[in-house]
């Protein structure tokens, strides 16, 4: 009898220590709109490997590319609510909400990916993250990269006043659309994967984007013009629901930003190497790639300058300390 009774504790012991193994693990589910096939993909995936090896099955990191929870609008508002437990997206969702990321876009602010870089691991834009849990209700992880902005275009631009009447695909929030505006195009936000079809209708006749995109979504077997201008970085920035940020353990804590840092940090030495690989590939299947420089946008950059300068003061100090990259 007593042999039958500690081997029944026995059992309701292990049986409660499984449940209780059970309760811990947590499937994170973690939302970006870009292809599978996207580095910011990659490393979202390589970031909930680490994860889960490193909290010995604690955590594991269910990765939703291409749009499938929906837009980035969207999934800010289901982080919100806790109904979506992480995103990799655009910075430029976030400065919808908060201005001050917005500056981030400023034109010309870094050189090049590395620069960019540089600067979203600075005291400037890891600062702007603190603002995130009380006005948006996420919280900020970190930043990583996309290769910098150019222009594809359906038609001949050998001047700016080219881009005057053309209706050009952007990611829309403010910085964009003010520069567009302000070149006289027809800014027309729609989703990247909806690009390529766009481009062959005459929807759209060219797109603000990057190499990646042009090369990864065969964008350029519709347009053949590159304007390899560099004018912006383009962000990406690691968010959690701060609903579930609040239910975790400090340690945890501690764990999650520091992985999805440094994946998010392995973004800019691919995207350096990346960068030159794409432009020959472009090159070797017939398009056109053409340099141009700040010269090329005429007065533009200094209008939307000004413009900045007064709704994210944020722009004086970024500026700086890019100055002394």
């Amino acid at each position: 009898m007593r042999k039958t009774t500690r081997l029944l504790c026995a059992l309701a012991s292990f049986a409660g220590l499984m449940l209780s193994v059970g309760a811990m693990a947590k499937d994170l589910r973690l939302g970006l709109i870009v292809p599978g096939s996207h580095a910011w993909t990659q490393a979202a995936q390589a970031m909930g490997e680490e994860l889960k090896e490193r909290s010995g099955g604690q955590y594991n990191v269910v990765v939703f590319p291409a749009g499938q929870l929906g837009s980035e609008a969207r999934m800010l508002q289901q982080l919100q609510t806790g109904a979506l437990d992480m995103a990799f997206m655009t910075t430029a969702e976030v400065a919808n909400r908060v201005p001050d990321f917005g500056a981030l876009f400023a034109p010309y602010l870094v050189r090049d990916v590395g620069q960019a870089g540089q600067l979203l691991n600075g005291p400037t834009a890891q600062g702007m993250l603190n603002q995130l849990p009380a006005k948006a209700g996420v919280v900020g992880l970190g930043y990583g990269v996309a290769g910098m902005r150019l222009m594809l275009n359906a038609f001949p631009t050998d001047d700016v006043g080219a881009i005057s009447g053309r209706k050009i695909r952007i990611t829309p929030f403010p910085p964009v659309q003010d520069i567009y505006r302000l070149l006289g195009a027809a800014s027309t936000p729609m989703p990247v994967t909806d690009v390529y079809d766009a481009l062959a209708n005459g929807q759209v006749d060219g797109v603000d984007a990057d190499l990646e995109l042009i090369w990864k979504l065969r964008l350029y077997e519709r347009a053949n013009t590159v304007l390899q201008s560099n004018h912006m970085m383009f962000p990406v920035i690691g968010l959690m629901s701060g609903r579930i940020w609040s239910q975790m353990s400090e340690e945890d804590r501690g764990l999650v930003r520091e992985l999805t840092r440094k994946h998010l940090d392995s973004l800019t030495p691919h995207y350096q190497q990346a960068e030159a690989e794409t432009q020959a590939s472009i090159e070797q299947a017939g398009v056109k790639v053409t340099p141009v420089g700040p010269e090329f946008f005429g007065d533009t950059l200094q209008q939307w300058e000004s413009l900045w300068r007064k709704k994210a003061p944020v722009l004086d100090d970024l500026r700086r300390e890019a100055g002394g990259l």
